[in-house]
């Protein structure tokens, strides 16, 4: 693939190491921020440390404080940023744009109030003839990792296949392969509930249970992930690949998921609000549970997992209640 001029919107520890691969793949990568001494410390001493101690990031990584800078001539932009200020950031990329790109995101979550997925948010934002059909980048994918060249698989998305295809060239590497899913609406469900069953894997452990309890949270919540999917116009085979099941074990069972980390300090008795602030990261399980349990009631889809985790982060439920709660339901069959 040629060269492409990349605008990595998001200097986090997700768009730090999507750069890197990027970077490695010959193309031209620009990250844009506004925290000016993350800025500057890419650029000067090509690090980003409050995500990655160890990581030297390559010298040809430029990072920019003017977003108009970052995004002239660029070829393609990636929006790396938590859900719930992609809609700011996404309208002034809009107005800084004066060309048509690529657009692209690898966050995952639902947008607080309107429960809407991220490529909903930029269509709403980004004026059409300023992009093309958004692609979605999702998957079992830890930061660390990736900015190590640890060998990971994706996928991507989106309503053109021949634009999720050169996405796909952008970022395929021999140590980060990249699958086409067709399935837009799957993609971004999985990777954004799959946060919300990790959050119940972390407090699992924090109260202390063990591998049997954790692996029933994991599939009866792949369950309800694939319910509310079902219901949402994906298709169920979805959430048996990569961004279904694939993301769900990474996150559930890894201690560099954040969500997982927070859900331990819930179990051992934390608020979520001083969980969150503890973890000191975005920790998008806590912002996407309130619009997955609400479009569960909307749309008529039992989650009772999501439900009973919603009600531990509002303080009306605490840890082991939810889960006498969950053991004590009415007897059933299994229903995928």
């Amino acid at each position: 693939m040629d060269k492409q001029r990349v605008a990595v919107i998001g200097p986090g520890s997700w768009g730090t190491a999507l750069s890197q691969v990027l970077n490695d793949n010959g193309h031209e990568v620009r990250i844009w921020g506004n925290i000016a001494e993350q800025i500057n410390e890419i650029n000067d001493e090509h690090t980003n440390k409050r995500y990655f101690k160890d990581i030297v990031l390559d010298e040809k990584i430029k990072a920019y404080h003017n977003l108009e800078d970052a995004l002239k001539d660029a070829d393609a932009v990636l929006f790396v940023v938590p859900t719930k200020v992609t809609r700011l950031v996404a309208k002034q990329v809009a107005q800084a744009l004066d060309h048509k790109v690529k657009i692209m995101h690898a966050s995952k979550g639902l947008e607080p109030n309107t429960h809407e997925r991220i490529s909903t948010i930029l269509e709403e934002e980004i004026p059409a003839e300023l992009r093309s059909e958004i692609v979605v980048v999702s998957g079992p994918s830890h930061a660390e990792e990736v900015a190590k060249n640890i060998p990971t698989t994706v996928a991507v998305s989106s309503e053109d296949k021949l634009v999720a295809e050169k996405v796909q060239d952008l970022f395929f590497t021999d140590r980060f392969r990249v699958y086409v899913n067709e399935d837009l609406i799957g993609v971004q469900l999985g990777g954004a509930l799959k946060n919300i069953i990790a959050l119940g894997a972390g407090i699992s452990d924090g109260l202390g249970f063990g591998d049997n309890g954790k692996a029933a949270l994991m599939t009866r919540g792949l369950a309800e992930i694939a319910r509310l999917g079902d219901a949402m116009g994906a298709s169920k085979g979805t959430f048996l690949g990569l961004t279904g099941v694939g993301d769900l074990i990474v996150t559930c069972t890894s201690m560099h998921s954040r969500n997982r980390k927070c859900g331990i300090l819930i179990g051992k008795g934390l608020r979520a609000e001083d969980a969150v602030r503890e973890i000191g990261m975005a920790v998008e399980g806590v912002y996407t549970i309130k619009s997955a349990y609400m479009l569960s009631k909307k749309i008529g889809v039992t989650m009772p997992i999501t439900e009973k985790l919603y009600e531990v982060l509002q303080g009306t439920k605490s840890a082991a209640e939810a889960v006498d709660d969950l053991m004590r339901r009415e007897r059933n069959y299994e229903q995928i």
